[in-house]
């Protein structure tokens, strides 16, 4: 039975046109999703899994699930990481597996990390159950199957251990003329977006830190898009935060460092669009795992990105 009717299709069509990538509002815990330069950023590994839920009851309403990894190799010269995504949108599901490899220089009283992405994105729509009115669109003649697209992204990452500055852009080439409508071929479907995030720690006492961040995102054809946050940190276990996504919706953030190595974390939306007409609430939970013998040091100076 076809179950989406024409404007839901425009609707998640226009959100797929504008923000191709992962949006998660935890991502100043889950670094690697955004920039392949944050890959070893810390000297022990560290891994998590994510999944989202957009403008629940909702039908059709983005899900996502990703998992990360990364830690350091060569004594913190390099890094490495790896990242899946599953993004499910109505009647498309992306997948994505990236590698993630970053070097490290010394630059003032930081670290400058460059990083490469070497992704794989898998792409599906099931447009034979759309509901259309002009049965003879060949855009929806036929469901696109699933080709796999080779894709590369960069990044920058420079941090010390107050402050930090980001500048990325996951997908800068790829290969996907099976998927595109135009085939035109390289970047005809895949639109590259560009990352500049930054965050400052302030901690009057050992016991307690302020953590205000952003991050700005652009891509051609939508317009530029704001995130404001603010996370406090208590009794060096308890994160709670606020922040403002610009035309879009006002989030919640709490994590708990259960233990030096086991941390949760949950998010909620409360959506400003119009889009709040049909569902106003974004659930997020996330939980992350630390290993290594430098795990212990964070219980004397802990991780603050």
């Amino acid at each position: 039975m076809k179950k989406y009717i024409l404007p839901m299709m425009l609707l998640l069509g226009l959100k797929g046109l504008s923000q191709q990538e992962v949006m998660i509002s935890q991502y100043m815990f889950n670094g690697l999703l955004i920039n392949p330069a944050y890959s070893g950023s810390h000297p022990y590994w560290s891994a998590s899994v994510l999944h989202r839920s957009q403008w629940v009851k909702m039908e059709g309403a983005p899900k996502v699930q990703t998992v990360c990894a990364d830690g350091s190799v060569f004594k913190g010269l390099m890094g490495v990481g790896f990242t899946f995504t599953n993004d499910n949108i109505g009647l498309t599901n992306t997948q994505d597996l990236g590698l993630n490899v970053s070097s490290r220089v010394s630059l003032g009283k930081g670290y400058l990390r460059m990083g490469l992405r070497l992704g794989m994105s898998r792409y599906t729509a099931n447009l034979n159950e759309a509901a259309i009115r002009e049965d003879s669109d060949p855009v929806y003649a036929n469901n696109l199957k699933g080709d796999l697209v080779p894709r590369v992204g960069a990044g920058l990452y420079y941090y010390t251990n107050k402050w930090y500055l980001g500048l990325s852009a996951p997908n800068i080439l790829s290969v996907d003329d099976k998927i595109s409508y135009t085939n035109t071929g390289v970047n005809s479907f895949y639109r590259t977006h560009m990352y500049a995030n930054g965050g400052v720690v302030i901690s009057p006492n050992a016991e307690f830190a302020i953590k205000p961040s952003f991050l700005v995102k652009i891509q051609d054809g939508a317009s530029p898009q704001v995130d404001l946050n603010c996370n406090l940190l208590f009794l060096k276990k308890f994160w709670v935060g606020a922040g403002y996504r610009s035309e879009d919706a006002m989030v919640a953030m709490l994590e708990w460092n259960v233990t030096p190595e086991l941390r949760i974390g949950y998010a909620f939306d409360y959506t400003l669009s119009d889009i709040a007409k049909y569902s106003n609430n974004s659930h997020e939970v996330m939980l992350g795992y630390d290993f290594g013998s430098e795990v212990v040091m964070k219980t004397r100076s802990p991780r603050y990105f």
